[in-house]
């Protein structure tokens, strides 16, 4: 798959500029009020305590700042923080030889922690309820366990597909945090703290264009930034104005809502091939050339978020919504019933 400038996911290169606007604090994150609020009081309550934090799943679409929330969490504890993934932890013993090193009160973030091996998970469950490790010394009939403790750690895990997290391992953490894509104000709010960081001068207007572009997703809104900036530099005096954004993203191939190419495409194959829907998501890959995966997971999130696309038994429907996005009328013969709530 091909990158693209409205993936919420990061692109390769991107991962210095995002540790230098990313937020240190609770101060300067924006946006998730509800979240945010909540995660002061439980820390403050474990401060007071002496003790570690309780154990955080952090749930959400990509780009809307799990990573960051893990880093300010573990800055407002006091404590260090480990980072690692789901796919990093191939084996039992990587994830037992990161326990063992961790210091009292230490965060440990694994990220996309719906991927972790069913062995590795295991080792998990006494890890995170008894601060102890079982370790198996030795095979057949002389095998033996061996109880390790360790310092008492919080683990934070993110998901984006928390439904394809385990039982056992979801009902483990004590706090549960969904975070929602961003308001057009809260972007622009985000957008204006990182013209600060990266000296960019804009109009107001002109973080309005881009933030309503942005799809909800502040790691969108920067890379539109930073493109939109290039644009200022090359083609007008160095200024983001509301005219020059507009030019800018237009170029770039993004439109009103934030669709790209290829969101538009799924739509018009919706349309024009199959009549609105319904039609399967295998169908509908094959049909643009890409993995279901890819369209299940990149792409589709976004347009059923804005409206555009529904979820049915029977397959995708095309929303009156999205023909009015492509221009087109809605036929209203025989298609009434599908939208009704």
């Amino acid at each position: 798959m091909e990158e693209r400038i409205v993936s919420p996911v990061p692109l390769q290169g991107e991962q210095e500029i995002e540790n230098s606007l990313r937020p240190k604090n609770f101060a300067e994150y924006i946006g998730q009020e509800g979240v945010v609020k909540n995660l002061k009081v439980f820390i403050q309550a474990a401060r007071e305590r002496g003790e570690p934090l309780d154990h955080l799943l952090l749930c959400g679409p990509p780009g809307l700042g799990k990573t960051t929330l893990a880093h300010i969490v573990a800055q407002e504890m006091g404590v260090n923080l480990r980072s690692t993934s789901g796919p990093a932890l191939e084996r039992a013993g990587d994830l037992a030889a990161i326990l063992t090193n961790l210091q009292p009160g230490d965060i440990l973030f694994v990220d996309e922690i719906h991927r972790l091996p069913r062995m590795v998970e295991e080792i998990l469950y006494p890890a995170m309820e008894d601060f102890a490790l079982d370790i198996v010394i030795g095979k057949g009939p002389s095998a033996r366990t061996l109880k390790l403790d360790i310092p008492g750690f919080t683990l934070v895990g993110a998901t984006t597909r928390e439904g394809l997290l385990t039982a056992p391992l979801r009902s483990r953490f004590g706090i549960l945090s969904r975070l929602d894509y961003y308001k057009t104000k809260e972007i622009e709010r985000v957008l204006e703290r990182s013209c600060r960081v990266l000296e960019i001068e804009a109009e107001p207007t002109g973080l309005t264009r881009i933030a309503s572009r942005s799809r909800g997703t502040p790691r969108v809104a920067n890379r539109l930034l930073k493109r939109v900036r290039d644009v200022a530099q090359v083609e007008g005096d160095g200024i983001i104005t509301p005219e020059l954004a507009e030019k800018a993203l237009d170029q770039l191939e993004v439109d009103h809502l934030g669709l790209e190419g290829l969101d538009r495409k799924i739509l018009r194959t919706i349309v024009k091939k199959f009549e609105g829907g319904p039609v399967g998501l295998g169908t509908i890959a094959a049909a643009i050339s890409e993995e279901t995966e890819t369209v299940e997971d990149v792409y589709e999130p976004f347009l059923l978020q804005a409206g555009l696309l529904q979820r049915t038994p029977r397959g995708r429907i095309a929303t009156p919504q999205a023909y009015r996005h492509l221009g087109l009328e809605f036929p209203q013969e025989g298609k009434r019933g599908l939208f009704d709530e």
